[in-house]
């Protein structure tokens, strides 16, 4: 090394927390090669940094934050000898309604970015006030707003309509469903599922003879329908295309395979809508370069170019090929001096998928049935994100913002398929009554 020249080792990898799916195959190929003493092995990153002048803490922080993740990853302060970690939990804490009433909640709205509005204050106020006589906690609330989020729930659409002091004779939910009862015709799932699915045909399916291990497989003949599932991830890819695309894909396949009593995944499409791409030392005469874009959210050019890597990573990690898709980018200044742009873009993620003839109807929850839930860690993105998404932009804190994205975890997502497949393939034995994936709507929601 030249003289006069520091060197400084920035160390990075997952939380100890938590095991990776990486770690889960890397110990799955050690135990299948007689390394069973190994119980967790994870990989972490480090950079060596050169520098003419000492470093600064502050510009080793810096360049710690732009090669890691905050929400899955830590920065290895020093050499780690065991997965051990001394993190303590947060305090679940009691929130003061009923000493404090509505200032309590609108306290700790704002702090946790709960996404509560006038109504929700004061319905809740009175819920834990009149009705259960107690103080709510920290937990409780949390999933609360994200299970009654406008994200999860989708008040506006099952709400009563009140145009100009009219009422509508419709809710928005109805007039959507109006073209199922108005035409019927061959769709078997429509409006009441993760997906909706149309008539398919009998098929000779190759299934495992048992199911879940490592066995020869049978042509068997079963009738399959044909299912459909789309959804959008707009403002995670807004935020952080990558990971808003990722898990864009990842939600829509969770959908996919959480039809009815579970059913195949097979193919995908995406979409995206940009605004103005305003690409370097290319000249494109409709653009306005007196435009300025929120600061936090990345450029049209960047989600264009991060989502579709997003996208495609996750499907092809998971297993899932991405067979088509389109891309529209606009932004102009209307004769009126408005601005229309897709600023907050639209990500599309759409798939098709199989389901068994015999697997298309949920069955209802009964005493002594068990709950099973099955995945990876639940870390507070996603979880947050019910609540953040229903936020007008720009009311929440940036860092509440952040929680809203996930991350994608395709690894962990083909093991949870796995599962779900394996249940599904016993056919008529398949142990699955109802099956629904976890998303921002959180616990709650789900259950």
């Amino acid at each position: 090394m030249k003289e006069g020249v520091n060197a400084v080792i920035v160390e990075a990898g997952p939380r100890l927390s938590f095991t990776t799916a990486w770690s889960a195959n890397a110990v799955s190929i050690c135990h299948a090669c007689g390394l069973t003493e190994v119980t967790r092995l994870e990989r972490p990153r480090r950079y060596l940094l050169y520098s003419k002048g000492v470093l600064q803490d502050y510009q080793i922080n810096e360049f710690a934050a732009m090669v890691h993740d905050r929400m899955t990853e830590c920065v290895y302060t020093q050499k780690l000898t065991s997965f051990e970690t001394s993190v303590v939990p947060e305090e679940v804490r009691y929130v003061p309604v009923m000493e404090r009433g509505r200032k309590a909640l609108e306290e700790i709205n704002q702090e946790m970015g709960l996404a509560f509005d006038e109504q929700d204050l004061q319905y809740y106020t009175s819920l834990f006030r009149e009705d259960i006589k107690r103080n709510p906690t920290t937990v409780e609330l949390f999933d609360i707003a994200q299970s009654n989020s406008e994200h999860s729930r989708h008040w506006f659409f099952t709400g009563k309509i009140i145009i100009d002091g009219q009422p509508m004779n419709r809710t928005l939910m109805q007039i959507v469903k109006s073209t199922l009862q108005a035409n019927p015709n061959n769709s078997v799932i429509g409006f009441k599922d993760n997906s909706s699915a149309i008539k398919g045909l009998p098929v000779k399916q190759l299934r495992p003879v048992q199911p879940g291990s490592t066995c020869p497989l049978n042509a068997s003949n079963r009738d399959l329908d044909i299912l459909f599932t789309a959804e959008t991830h707009n403002f995670p890819c807004a935020v952080a295309p990558h990971p808003g695309a990722e898990t864009g894909a990842g939600g829509r396949i969770r959908d996919t395979h959480a039809t009815g009593r579970g059913s195949f995944v097979v193919a995908s499409t995406a979409g995206y809508c940009v605004g103005n791409l305003n690409v370097e030392g290319s000249y494109a005469p409709w653009e306005d370069h007196s435009f300025t874009y929120p600061s936090n959210l990345a450029s049209p050019l960047q989600i264009l170019i991060d989502a579709s890597n997003g996208a495609s990573d996750y499907g092809n990690k998971f297993g899932e090929p991405l067979i088509q898709g389109y891309t529209r980018t606009f932004g102009m200044r209307l004769p009126s001096g408005e601005r229309r742009e897709w600023l907050k873009p639209i990500m599309f993620s759409g798939g098709i998928g199989q389901i068994d003839h015999t697997h298309l109807t949920k069955g209802e929850p009964d005493v002594g049935m068990l709950v099973v839930k099955i995945g990876g860690p639940a870390y507070r993105i996603g979880m947050g994100g019910g609540a953040a998404s229903s936020m007008v932009r720009g009311q929440n804190d940036a860092d509440l913002d952040f929680n809203a994205v996930q991350r994608g975890d395709a690894e962990m997502a083909q093991k949870l398929y796995r599962v779900v497949r394996s249940c599904i393939e016993m056919g008529e034995n398949n142990p699955i009554i109802s099956i629904h994936d976890q998303g921002a709507g959180g616990n709650c929601n789900v259950v």
